[in-house]
């Protein structure tokens, strides 16, 4: 398809006339009407029955995906009330024992494929990736680990973490993981409150040409935990470790356990505070996975399914699904942009990715760099953050024609994206295709009244299998509702801003929490940075909105990196002016522009514009973020060095 000039909404996909004979929607849909009498005309319908009658949708996700059970269910849902909501009580069943079904796959097909810069490729077929689990399963059984342990892996995205994730699941123990690029304090910080009892962690990594050693990260995590009895490690940047040591004779079994037994822990950011511990149920996370990786994404036992991520992010549980719908997972581990941006673009060939997955800043900065990949993919997925018009073009103009690009957003808090893309649906640039089946995504006002066609608060407003569970210790409840029920009673508030329009299509444009507000008018941080980030002079770009007594326009400041060698003056503040004014609105043009070194950014590669408006505003660095939650802490000293200069007396 002639893409041409890419605007907001220009149509870049089509799904193909057979698509409902050659998609697993397509055929779920056949499904429907046969098993169940249920027809549908479009995706708008089947989405509008999928949240209104949630029992009949849910009931056929677990029937149609044959999920192996050991005890049935009394009922698919025991209220609607959130929270509180309960999915299939009386249910038991194992994540693990779904996963490794690996449905319409050999057992001697590779089902795991691994790339690294640390060491050589590594391959499991499903009965090797069947013998590993079942072999560390009982390492861990034969040093105390049983049904509700905690296991903690400080560990990359390699074979040895997925395998440890799958053997604590089967033994109903819970998993716990950061990546290894995590500070010793940021580690301590979530594992302090869930105390594993078993460490398993990489010695080091390579990224890129750099070698990073562990140990002495991995020696105070044992001594500031005192819970953890066993340190098991692999030896991953040398050789050595007792990672092949850890086994026994145990055959593979699956615990079975309830629906909403705890999985995994997974974490908030942690910028403002103690990370939240976000504990996810085995059922909820089998069902919503099944759902979204097979309906959404297409994916089933003829692709290899890959998602740039690290073990600290919630992509890579997401990725770990992928055997249970019988896709292949495609694992890296390393710099992406080393020797080049064009490094994952090239392991699509080498590994055979028929989906390919990163984050909308990648994409990003490979059309900036010029980079012109040309690849064969069925499926591309972008997420992480709002992936602007000129990002939908690049990707059909550079990358291929014929994918399905989809634009995934969701959440930790919920494993899964509640926004993002459908086979039955058009591609359209800017735009977010659909609401997933299954998440009542609904926008609200300041009044909690539902809009359609204008701004307002992202919400969800009826229950998902994969809701929290709930919050590690946090026996009342009292941190969960906190968290996500406290501005809008009973219905799921989830902190960001959305466009809905009438055909369900949907645009996210920021953070409600970071939101600029000149003179009553709401403007997303999203646009704004996809115009200043355009610009070849800058690399990185922050804009906060400070409310100023007097005036209701308050104050906008933006801050910017720039490339190498370069440095902010009249001349590029100027141009950024225009820029703005002219592709967005004069009420978007900053008070005043300042050059920076680095932007605070999380350890997933989020940037933090309210812990930055924090410190303009007078709150100390220590109490405006938690430094161990960043990946750059030392970024927020300028911005403190901006706060104090600008209360400084004029005559200083």
């Amino acid at each position: 398809m002639t893409t041409g000039v890419v605007t907001a909404g220009t149509l870049l996909w089509e799904p193909p006339a057979d698509i409902r004979e050659t998609s697993r929607i397509g055929r779920y849909l056949e499904w429907l009407e046969r098993e169940r009498g249920l027809s549908f005309a479009d995706y708008a319908a089947l989405w509008e029955w999928s949240v209104t009658d949630l029992t009949a949708f849910w009931g056929s996700i677990w029937e149609y995906f044959e999920v192996v059970a050991h005890e049935p269910a009394t009922a698919v849902l025991d209220g609607t009330a959130m929270p509180g909501a309960r999915w299939f009580p009386g249910a038991t069943l194992n994540y693990t024992e779904n996963v490794l079904r690996m449905p319409g796959r050999n057992e001697d097909d590779p089902v795991v494929i691994a790339y690294s810069q640390s060491r050589e490729p590594v391959t499991l077929t499903g009965r090797k990736l069947r013998e590993e689990v079942r072999r560390i399963r009982a390492g861990l059984k034969a040093r105390g680990v049983g049904k509700g342990d905690r296991v903690a892996a400080y560990a990359p995205n390699i074979p040895e973490t997925y395998v440890l994730m799958l053997a604590t699941a089967s033994l109903g123990a819970v998993f716990s993981s950061c990546a290894p690029e995590f500070g010793a304090r940021s580690v301590i910080d979530r594992w302090s409150q869930i105390e594993p009892k078993v460490l398993v962690a990489t010695d080091g990594y390579r990224y890129g040409d750099k070698d990073v050693d562990r140990r002495p990260e991995i020696a105070a995590i044992r001594a500031a935990i005192p819970s953890i009895e066993h340190v098991i490690t692999i030896g991953y940047l040398s050789d050595g470790g007792d990672w092949d040591d850890l086994g026994g004779d145990d055959p593979l079994e699956f615990e079975p356990v309830p629906f909403d037994h705890p999985l995994y822990v997974l974490y908030s950011s942690g910028t403002t505070g103690l990370p939240k511990p976000i504990v996810h149920g085995h059922g909820g996370i089998l069902l919503e996975h099944l759902k979204i990786l097979a309906l959404h994404h297409d994916l089933g036992p003829s692709d290899r399914f890959f998602w740039f991520t690290t073990t600290g992010w919630m992509m890579w549980n997401y990725l770990a699904s992928g055997p249970a719908v019988g896709a292949a997972i495609v694992l890296f581990d390393g710099n992406p942009g080393w020797p080049s941006l064009d490094t994952l673009w090239d392991l699509i060939d080498t590994a055979g990715i028929t989906y390919f997955g990163t984050s909308a800043p990648y994409l990003l900065a490979c059309r900036k760099a010029g980079i012109t990949p040309g690849k064969r993919l069925k499926g591309l997925g972008s997420t992480g953050a709002p992936l602007p018009p000129e990002g939908w073009g690049w990707v059909y103009e550079a990358v291929s024609r014929e994918v399905q690009l989809t634009s995934l957003s969701g959440g930790t808090d919920v494993c899964t994206g509640f926004v993002g893309g459908a086979p039955l649906l058009p591609v359209r640039a800017g735009v977010i295709t659909c609401r997933s089946l299954g998440a009542r995504v609904e926008a609200f006002d300041p009044e909690g009244k539902p809009v359609i066609g204008g701004l307002g608060e992202l919400v969800i407003t009826a229950p998902m299998p994969s809701m929290p569970v709930g919050f590690w210790n946090d026996p009342d409840g009292s941190r969960y509702r906190e968290a996500y029920f406290d501005v809008f009673p009973g219905v799921w508030r989830h902190g960001d801003w959305i466009t809905i329009d009438p055909d369900g299509s949907c645009v996210i444009t920021g953070r409600s929490d970071a939101t600029l507000n000149r003179g009553g008018v709401r403007l997303g941080t999203a646009e704004f940075y996809s115009v200043v980030e355009g610009l070849p002079e800058i690399a990185d770009s922050l804009v906060v909105h400070l409310d100023k007594p007097g005036d209701p326009n308050g104050e906008l400041l933006l801050f910017v990196v720039l490339a190498e060698g370069l440095e902010l003056d009249d001349a590029l503040r100027g141009r950024i002016a225009r820029e703005l004014r002219g592709a967005l609105s004069p009420r978007h043009v900053p008070d005043a522009a300042y050059q920076v070194r680095a932007l605070p950014r999380t350890l997933s590669g989020k940037k933090l514009e309210v812990p930055v408006k924090r410190i303009l505003t007078g709150t100390p660095v220590e109490s405006a973020a938690a430094k161990g939650a960043l990946a750059n802490p030392d970024s927020l000293n300028a911005f403190a060095d901006l706060a104090r200069e600008r209360v400084r007396p004029a005559s200083q």
